[in-house]
């Protein structure tokens, strides 16, 4: 056998692996495409789906940029319905039988900003005159406030608010139960964490956030809870108790007796009526 022979052999061989990789490489290929279109035309169906059901608020309480992008999450189970607070119940429902789980029984929730210390009532550290913005301020020495929990009052919460249920005055933020549908885009933006979300039915609510001792509150906060216990001892329910010199509401057992708001010295229980009747005037 000559040279010519062997080289001829050789790349005979090479062009019928050649082939085979080619031809295996095409298939596949032709394969991943057809898995890819058939896959991606449902994929598309389910997510139009669930967004035809979501409230379409594009506030981002969820975690995600916008509906869309909270769709496709579902549609990929990488996330849960209950972290949309905007969305009715019966569109909820909806899309749990499109994805095929169980709906947990939730009820309505509002946000609630948890301190009253405005100007007024909150002393200050030094004064801030850098960029007009809760994050700013607090990445200074945690913020201009005596407090270290109290609401800067910038406005952050009002500059995402979605349905302008926010208003902030002297340096506090309130917001409106009746505008607000607990999107949790203010919980998101606020720097020290002190929105949180309460039952929608529930008559009153805590607006401190310190957890300081009663002396350490009054040297800085006139309205700061001092952690007495006079709610607590006082509620008729048993609705309240004291954890970390705070009071802590079990909504269950509370009536909306306001008990707790005539006894409290501080008057940092809230009764949310008294919030839906004022709030509304200053935002408008």
């Amino acid at each position: 056998m000559n040279l010519l022979e062997i080289t001829n052999e050789t790349w005979t061989t090479v062009g019928i692996v050649a082939g085979i990789f080619a031809g295996t490489a095409l298939v596949i290929g032709i394969l991943i495409l057809l898995v890819g279109k058939f896959f991606k035309v449902d994929m598309d169906e389910k997510i139009e789906k669930i967004m035809n059901n979501l409230a379409g608020a594009n506030c981002g309480g969820c975690g995600c940029s916008g509906c869309s992008g909270f769709a496709s999450k579902l549609a990929a189970g990488g996330a849960s319905l209950s972290d949309c607070h905007v969305t009715s119940p019966e569109k909820k429902e909806e899309i749990a039988k499109l994805l095929g789980i169980e709906l947990s029984d939730e009820e309505p929730t509002v946000a609630v900003v948890h301190c009253n210390g405005g100007i007024e009532n909150c002393g200050q550290k030094f004064e801030y005159k850098g960029n007009p913005t809760c994050a700013a301020n607090a990445s200074l020495l945690g913020g201009n406030k005596a407090c270290s929990t109290a609401c800067l009052g910038c406005g952050d919460c009002k500059a995402v608010c979605p349905e302008n249920a926010i208003n902030v005055s002297e340096r506090l933020a309130q917001i409106d139960p009746d505008r607000c549908i607990s999107c949790g885009a203010c919980i998101t933006a606020c720097p020290k964490e002190i929105i949180g979300r309460i039952p929608a039915s529930a008559p009153v609510y805590v607006a401190c956030s310190s957890k300081c001792k009663g002396k350490d509150v009054m040297n800085v906060c006139k309205v700061g809870c001092i952690a007495c216990g006079l709610c607590a001892k006082s509620c008729p329910h048993g609705a309240i108790t004291m954890q970390d010199n705070l009071p802590v509401f079990d909504y269950s057992k509370c009536t909306g007796c306001l008990t707790c708001v005539a006894k409290c010295p501080r008057k940092i229980i809230i009764s949310r009526k008294t919030v839906a009747e004022e709030t509304p005037e200053k935002i408008s």
